[in-house]
């Protein structure tokens, strides 16, 4: 028996993929001309970089206080407005309650906002209407009907149908059934991928605060920009402090909403 041959046919899907993706990277590699020594470089000029943001400058934490309170309104509000807006695309797109045209056409416009970042959607608004806070919100406005629009009408499209032809032989109107045997049913899970959303919002409003929309991403920009690394550093110190609670509180209220729906 040709035990060398029965190795290569037992193992050859394993080995070819592995060959595969080795060929593969190697070429990536080479195309964007990836230099190991020059990484080794920049390790060395990253950790001298890095020596100089410390210590932070805590006389700017003041400062800082009202850009990082301004990016949380920022994110709260594009949450807000995008949920009730996102709500209403999720009402169309539903095959259950909508026609086949304007589910098509809702389905067809979240998934193009999907395909488009929210730096982008901000870039395409400042030229149009010029820096601030309110472009920021608009972008995130937008930013979330592609995902809670698309979650939305999923979760629509779950309802049990016969609750919603009970509300309807009891001679309830379309909004009627809307309000009582759509919306109301999915509230804990509106609640819970809008909270969700906020916590994405919150670290996109200081991406975007970075290329023009205020907040705590355009004085860590101004900072990095003057060559201030200390002040970047209260800057990124008060940030991740930001997130983090955000994101407990985010995490709590979900858990929360859950419990309360379950037991309903």
């Amino acid at each position: 028996m040709n035990w060398r041959a029965y190795s290569l046919k037992r193992y050859r899907k394993r080995v070819l993929p592995i060959l595969l993706l080795v060929v593969l990277t190697s070429g990536a590699a080479r195309v964007c001309k990836v230099d190991m020594s020059g990484l080794g470089k920049g390790l060395v000029a990253g950790l001298s970089f890095f020596g100089g943001m410390f210590p932070p400058d805590w006389s700017a934490f003041t400062e800082m206080l009202k850009p990082a309170f301004d990016s949380v309104i920022i994110a709260l509000l594009g949450t807000f407005l995008g949920t009730v807006l996102s709500l209403f695309f999720g009402l169309a797109a539903a095959s259950n309650i909508s026609p086949r045209w304007l589910r098509a056409t809702c389905r067809f416009l979240i998934g193009t906002e999907r395909s488009l970042p929210e730096i982008i959607i901000l870039l395409i608004l400042v030229a149009a209407m010029g820096l601030g806070p309110f472009v920021g919100v608009l972008s995130l406005t937008i930013g979330c009907i592609g995902m809670l629009g698309k979650l939305f009408a999923d979760t629509i499209e779950e309802i049990d149908p016969i609750s919603i032809e009970s509300i309807e032989a009891l001679g309830a109107g379309k909004l009627q059934v809307i309000a009582f045997g759509v919306i109301q049913p999915i509230i804990p899970s509106i609640i819970s991928f809008a909270l969700f959303r906020f916590e994405l919002n919150i670290r996109l409003s200081i991406v975007l605060g970075a290329v023009g929309a205020g907040g705590i991403g355009y004085e860590l920009y101004r900072a990095f920009s003057l060559l201030d690394y200390r002040k970047a550093c209260t800057a990124l110190i008060i940030t991740l402090v930001m997130v983090f609670i955000t994101e407990r509180l985010s995490a709590s209220l979900r858990k929360k909403v859950k419990m309360e729906g379950s037991l309903r």
